[in-house]
């Protein structure tokens, strides 16, 4: 258990040095509105399909095919349980905190805060289930989840969603994985530079934001603390006792569970200021999860581990 706390705090500590250098360059008006607005397009259609692509690069292993496909229906089944607490919770007649809220709510950080716990812990299979929970997500948050923020009557596109890089990338990423389709690498070197960005780009964004709010408010917005609570608590313990009971055990169970229990997605600000949402308070989501979640994400973690 304190090995996953001093690996998730490492994870945690990270990422507040990095939206604190996004602070300054707010703060030292290095970083303006149309230059954030501008690095969100590149982390949404450049950045995070090449996140989804390098994921699936590994050879086919046959044993873990049934193993992913657990994961796969879990993945499915963990958003929707989130998706329906949320809209319970969230009823704001303000449509641009409840979008907001209930978008942070259902959508964790498993990316940039589960894939290295899940190596550190767990090895190469740990991070093959979340790698699969992290393609699942894609295809869920690229789809529903630019439903949710955007809206309905705003321009939305079923054709747009489908043809959306992002979910073209996950059905790319499966197809690669399951035929084991070799790559070069003059395509996997700039793949992997460009993957490589989904974890400082996203903190700078999130650091800029913070710094043209109330930061003092963060701590104070109520609705912010039950999605938080919701986020890193509620939610991974109905998954944890639910996944159990189906019989999922073992490095499975610890690897799902360190994807569900993760912070915010960083993703939410992304979406907030792309959709002109409440990025104040996406920001506020993610900054009290992620910080909350040193405490909260080791404990989950360290249950499913002795179950």
């Amino acid at each position: 258990m304190l090995d996953s706390f001093l690996t998730v705090g490492q994870q945690v500590l990270t990422l507040f040095i990095l939206i604190a250098v996004g602070f300054l360059c707010g703060k030292g008006k290095m970083l303006d509105e149309s230059s954030v607005k501008k690095i969100t397009d590149i982390l949404l259609y450049i950045v995070v399909p090449c996140v989804i692509i390098r994921s699936f690069v590994r050879e086919f292993d046959q044993s873990m095919l049934f193993g992913i496909l657990i994961v796969t229906a879990a993945a499915f089944g963990v958003h929707l349980l989130a998706s329906v607490i949320a809209a319970l919770i969230f009823r704001n007649r303000d449509e641009g905190r409840r979008r907001v809220l209930r978008f942070g709510t259902i959508f964790s950080n498993c990316s940039f805060m589960s894939i290295p716990l899940q190596q550190e812990i767990l090895g190469n299979d740990g991070v093959l289930y979340g790698a699969t929970f992290v393609a699942i997500f894609n295809l869920i948050i690229w789809s529903y989840g630019v439903i949710l923020m955007q809206g309905k009557g705003k321009g939305l596109s079923i054709k747009k969603i489908v043809l959306n890089p992002c979910v073209i990338c996950v059905l790319a990423g499966m197809a690669i994985f399951l035929w084991s389709i070799p790559l070069s690498e003059l395509i996997l070197t700039p793949l992997g530079y460009l993957a490589d960005l989904n974890t400082p780009l996203p903190m700078l964004v999130i650091g800029y934001y913070l710094s043209k709010g109330k930061l003092r408010s963060a701590f104070t917005d109520g609705a912010a603390y039950i999605s938080v609570v919701l986020r890193i608590v509620i939610i991974p313990a109905i998954a944890l006792v639910l996944l159990y009971l189906c019989g999922v055990r073992g490095d499975m169970l610890t690897s799902l569970t360190i994807s569900i229990s993760a912070p915010t997605a960083a993703i939410t600000t992304m979406f907030a200021a792309k959709f002109e949402r409440d990025t104040e308070l996406s920001v506020k989501l993610v900054t009290l999860s992620t910080l909350l979640s040193l405490i909260t994400m080791p404990a989950f973690v360290a249950i499913a581990q002795q179950l």
